[in-house]
């Protein structure tokens, strides 16, 4: 071979005097330079698998944030099917039991050309009157639009006071033995302050705008004026609540002197008093009465931007009524 093809001989690592490093050094120090190699591909690999689960996440986040709250799968529901909205917990404003959340599902079930009956799934202890009276209104108005769509409440565990009122506007309610039922009234509490103040020797300094701005102040004496006030007010919501229930129910109610004073009743009793219809639970509606033994949920599903700023404006109305006094309730 000529002296040009042939390759130089490369040179071996030096030590500090210029000579060859042993063999056994040299094998060494590669090993350690190609883990090192190694050990810096793996740390790339793991930021950049870092990194990409961090941007999924953030894209689930954001779709969960801004993905329609309810109704999303209405359109594509073609087979005839008994359209659940359910009714659990208590009925207020900022809740996701409260009028709007439930009428858009309503309203949402009602749209569906698949919907054959709507069950109104109950489970609450009530809440506040005008978001049940928002709800009962948006029933008997569809009612009245759709008189061929029948509507039923079926009770599982409790169907008290705000809960009733609702459930008092479909064409049917359904029970457990065992469910409660009833509490129609309507409550305001509050607790008093006075003689414990005065025990402790903290003077209270109030100053109002108004005569009756201070109305149930739990730290001074109860003021008789603001109290019969108060309780004609008491009164003219429960007077709603019973015309409410009367004009749901009809003559299914039985007289009874106690069916408008608060009590509760197991579903069986319920039956009897005519608060209630029949036996039943969701399954056994969808399937023997309506049916459609197929059910949709159409319940509004809370976003995650709508839970984060419930919980915020839950916490805030806590803090102001707190601040303001009692508030009326039925439950």
């Amino acid at each position: 071979m000529s002296e040009e093809n042939q390759t130089p001989p490369q040179p071996s690592p030096m030590q500090g005097d210029n000579k060859p490093l042993p063999s056994w050094e040299r094998e060494t120090l590669e090993k350690v330079l190609l883990a090192s190699v190694h050990e810096q591909r793996r740390a790339r690999l793991w930021g950049v698998s870092f990194k990409l689960a961090i941007l999924l996440y953030l894209v689930v986040v954001a779709v969960l944030a801004f993905r329609p709250s309810a109704g999303f799968f209405s359109s594509s529901i073609s087979k005839e099917h008994t359209a659940v909205i359910d009714v659990a917990g208590p009925i207020m404003e900022g809740n996701p039991t409260d009028a709007e959340n439930l009428i858009e599902g309503l309203r949402d079930a009602v749209k569906d050309k698949g919907t054959k009956g709507i069950v109104l799934r109950m489970n609450s202890p009530g809440g506040s009157p005008v978001q049940a009276a928002y709800v009962y209104e948006e029933i008997r108005r569809t009612k009245k639009e759709n008189p061929k769509l029948p509507i039923y409440a079926v009770v599982s565990d409790l169907c008290a006071s705000g809960c009733y009122y609702i459930a008092a506007a479909a064409d049917k309610i359904y029970v457990h033995p065992s469910s409660v039922v009833g509490s129609i009234g309507v409550i305001m509490n509050g607790f008093g302050f006075v003689d414990t103040m005065q025990r402790l020797g903290v003077e209270r300094r109030l100053l109002i705008a108004g005569e009756h701005k201070a109305l149930l102040d739990p730290f001074s004496p109860v003021n008789e004026v603001e109290k019969q006030h108060l309780q004609g007010v008491i009164n003219t919501v429960h007077s709603q609540f019973i015309d409410a229930v009367k004009q749901g129910r009809g003559d299914r109610l039985k007289e009874n002197p106690d069916l408008f004073s608060g009590l509760v009743w197991t579903g069986q009793d319920s039956i009897k008093l005519g608060l209630a219809d029949e036996v039943g639970d969701a399954r056994s509606v969808a399937e023997t009465v309506i049916g459609a033994k197929k059910t949709v949920n159409f319940t509004p599903q809370e976003r995650l931007l709508d839970r984060i700023s419930h919980r915020l404006g839950t916490s805030l109305g806590t803090a102001l009524q707190s601040a303001i006094g009692p508030a009326l309730k039925l439950n």
